[in-house]
């Protein structure tokens, strides 16, 4: 049983070089975890306090992997999120009747997160046209829409905090089905949804073709601007999800809730075998990395180690993730040389 198990995962290893250290790293800070708390890191609430935290970061970290795949970053998926979080929240505050019957309360509820998605739409459309028709580096751009989202937001909210939502909404973020949280439902479905996308359709062909090489895939027919908007597109979607959950689970919105979680969407991708460059990058590679990091995380909270010393380790866990990379690509250079020179 070992032997088959062992012969699986070499199979496996060899298909998948770049994350291959995933599997290994997990088992690792379990390990390390465990003995460090003294056994606190598997009771559990611990478990569910991970599996409640999963969902949001690991959405955030999907919309950050698509415009990646395309050798581009979208630094604006945060300010998306409070943005759209922001305007589901006034539709689920302001016009909400008193008294109103359970159905009108669902009804306003659908309403509002339609309401909330179609404005991620619009704002990851506006992302692609800077960067596929325009031609404004990715960086510059979204970090430029970043600022302007954040400061409509704020000039919306008055840099107040909108609250008080009805409990049916907050239902999303905090329930459970069979003891597993309703996020985590979602979370998985999304995940399954992207991976089937990347791998299976068109569209996710044409987001490694660009990624790989953005005048090659022009010249074998691909309408490099289109897809490029479609991909902003399809992020700030993943985003406008990520804040449904966000706005459910801790009830109020505002215009720089999660701000700290850009980096760790970053890091997530860089260590779970995105390539920065693009044409590289797989959804079960990205979901081991967000289990990784979430369970340093949580471990570090329960050794009692403070939020700023957090953020160095993670800062270090990029800096490792960037240079592993570098290492591996450099690696796999020469040995493509030393086969060439073979033939």
């Amino acid at each position: 049983m070992f032997a088959k198990l062992l012969s699986r995962f070499s199979r496996w290893n060899a298909r998948n070089t770049d994350i291959s250290i995933l599997p290994i790293l997990i088992v690792a800070v379990l390990i390390i975890m465990t003995l460090a708390t003294g056994g606190r890191f598997l009771n559990g609430g611990n478990i569910r306090n991970l599996a409640v935290q999963l969902p949001e970061l690991g959405l955030l970290s999907m919309a950050m992997m698509v415009v990646m795949i395309t050798a581009g970053i979208n630094l604006a998926i945060i300010s998306i999120a409070n943005f759209s979080a922001v305007i589901m929240a006034l539709i689920l505050t302001r016009l909400l009747p008193e008294n109103a019957s359970q159905l009108t309360v669902i009804m306003l509820i659908l309403a509002a997160v339609a309401a909330g998605l179609a404005v991620s739409a619009l704002l990851g459309f506006i992302n692609g046209i800077l960067v596929g028709y325009i031609e404004v580096p990715a960086v510059l751009a979204t970090l430029g829409t970043m600022i302007l989202y954040e400061g409509i937001t704020l000039a919306i909210t008055k840099g107040f905090v909108i609250s008080n939502l009805p409990k049916e909404f907050l239902v999303i973020g905090n329930a459970s089905i069979l003891g597993v949280p309703v996020p985590m439902y979602i979370l998985v479905g999304m995940a399954v949804f992207l991976a089937i996308l990347l791998k299976r359709r068109p569209f996710g062909i044409h987001l490694y073709a660009i990624g790989s090489n953005a005048e090659a895939a022009r010249f074998s027919g691909i309408n490099v601007r289109k897809v490029l908007v479609k991909a902003y597109v399809f992020s700030a979607l993943l985003a406008g999800v990520a804040a449904v959950i966000m706005l459910a689970r801790f009830n109020s919105a505002n215009a720089r809730q999660g701000s700290s979680l850009l980096l760790l969407t970053v890091l997530i991708c860089m260590l779970g075998g995105v390539d920065p460059d693009g044409g590289f990058g797989k959804v079960p590679g990205l979901l081991l990395a967000l289990v990784i990091l979430q369970m340093v995380t949580s471990g570090l909270n329960l050794l009692g180690i403070r939020s700023f010393a957090t953020v160095a380790i993670w800062g270090l866990l990029l800096l490792g993730a960037l240079t592993y990379r570098y290492w591996q690509h450099k690696r796999q250079t020469a040995a493509g040389k030393i086969r060439m020179k073979k033939e």
